[in-house]
């Protein structure tokens, strides 16, 4: 028996077309739902709004953008273990405590990634 989702099957155009899809709903969700996404978003796009308008090289902006969207990336990964892990029980537990600390460490590296990247560029 099959056990994989029925929209594996989907190839070629029809399948670029779902995935566009899920993957706008996915964000419309976390924003919604996602209160630490929200703000990152937010934050995410006065950063990318500054970097336009900073004497900074075409390469420096590029690699500033890039560390921004990276927090929001991660942050929607953290998001879906999240959710995994509250979909399978909501009982505490060790594991579940631990998936979850371990995807908030990784938005907090993403984030300092944008601070330290941000101050070298900016400093020089």
């Amino acid at each position: 028996m099959n056990e994989e989702s029925p929209y594996k099957g989907k190839v070629g155009l029809q399948r670029v077309w779902n995935a566009l899809h899920y993957s706008i709903a996915g964000v419309k969700a976390a924003y919604r739902c996602e209160d630490a996404f929200r703000q990152e978003a937010w934050l995410a796009t006065l950063l990318i709004g500054v970097s336009f308008v900073l004497p900074v090289s075409p390469l420096e902006q590029a690699v500033m953008i890039i560390t921004t969207l990276l927090v929001l990336i991660v942050e929607l990964l953290n998001s879906a273990i999240e959710a995994t892990v509250d979909r399978v029980s909501l009982d505490n537990h060790r594991l579940s405590k631990r998936a979850k600390d371990i995807g908030s460490a990784a938005v907090l590296l993403a984030l300092i990634n944008v601070v330290v990247t941000w101050t070298i560029i900016l400093i020089g």
